[in-house]
């Protein structure tokens, strides 16, 4: 089964053609880096506007790729929240369109529960039941996997998600848009161990950045002339010892062997390292994708589709804001 997904949640415009929820054929990517970076952040208005003229030709493009037709394809997948409103509009309304014209069927996907399905596209195969820690720009969420469409939030971040407060702080080191590669690049000629910033334990499973982001912002008022790495190496070590107590404690207390990471901040290199060691100590198996499939893409899209059939009716609406 060849499924086409559809990803235009925030500012990336994404097709993939995804066979039998876990081969890859194609999966390409449009970002808005470029248009957004002078703003410091994404503006809604232009990353529609962007997704509108490059959704047509990103789905012909991923249709190349994978060397098929419209009429290859057994159903469409598309990302219809949480995000961005009229981002979310673009991508529903032009696989609706696809569906209805090919009369196929037609899948209504939820941007973190893709994320989380990412996983599926790796090797070695992974399957529920398991624990997955999704970590990006708008979401920091513990997930209880037990089965292919049995998602249970175990706990969320209280505040800033991981990704929004390295955004924030790279903005306060004078770092470029987007932040967090910026940080993780800068922290690689830092000292981690620099400065004590503090680590929030808010209950069983739920974090809170913005204490730690407010007090990054009141040592650099206090000290102008510091090591920007080292406050950069020190701010991600926190928030790295945090998000991976977290997910060890959860996957331990649930007796789950797998840890499953995603989402745009799993690209993190100081977080991927910790988890790894973490997970060795504790025999836990740790899954992580590419860092192309842990950013948003429609290959994750058409991954979470597959286990979703047969699917939604000419109905289908975007949730901005909803969660899992």
């Amino acid at each position: 089964m060849k499924i086409l997904g559809i990803e235009t949640s925030c500012d990336e415009t994404s097709a993939a053609v995804v066979e039998n929820g876990r081969r890859i054929l194609s999966n390409v990517i449009a970002s808005q880096v470029e248009l957004h970076a002078p703003f410091g952040g994404v503006v809604p208005e232009l990353a529609a506007r962007r997704h509108i003229e490059a959704v047509g030709y990103i789905v012909d493009e991923a249709l190349a790729q994978a060397g098929v037709e419209l009429k290859d394809i057994d159903a469409y997948a598309v990302a219809n929240g949480p995000g961005l409103v009229g981002a979310l509009l673009v991508g529903v309304n032009y696989a609706k369109g696809l569906a209805f014209a090919q009369k196929k069927p037609l899948v209504g996907v939820h941007h973190i529960e893709a994320h989380v399905c990412a996983n599926y596209l790796t090797e070695p195969p992974l399957s529920p039941p398991f624990l997955s820690l999704v970590v990006s720009g708008g979401h920091t969420i513990l997930l209880a996997v037990e089965d292919y469409n049995v998602f249970r939030v175990l706990g969320g971040t209280l505040d800033d998600a991981a990704g929004e407060a390295f955004d924030k702080v790279a903005r306060v080191l004078g770092l470029p848009f987007p932040g967090g590669p910026e940080v993780d690049k800068v922290a690689r000629g830092g000292n981690p161990l620099a400065i004590a910033f503090p680590r929030a334990r808010v209950g069983a499973f739920e974090f809170s950045f913005s204490g730690l982001k407010t007090a990054v912002m009141q040592y650099m008022a206090k000290h102008p002339d510091c090591d920007i790495a080292d406050v950069a190496a020190s701010f991600q070590q926190a928030v790295v010892d945090v998000l991976v107590a977290g997910a060890v404690k959860a996957a331990r207390e649930l007796r789950y062997t797998n840890i499953a990471l995603a989402g745009g901040v799993a690209c993190n290199r100081a977080l991927r390292t910790a988890m790894e060691a973490a997970c060795e100590v504790n025999h836990l198996r740790l899954h992580m994708p590419p860092p192309v499939l842990c950013t948003d893409n429609a290959a994750m899209i058409a991954a979470r589709g597959h286990t979703m059939l047969p699917g939604d009716g000419w109905d289908l609406d975007v949730f901005p804001g909803r969660m899992v």
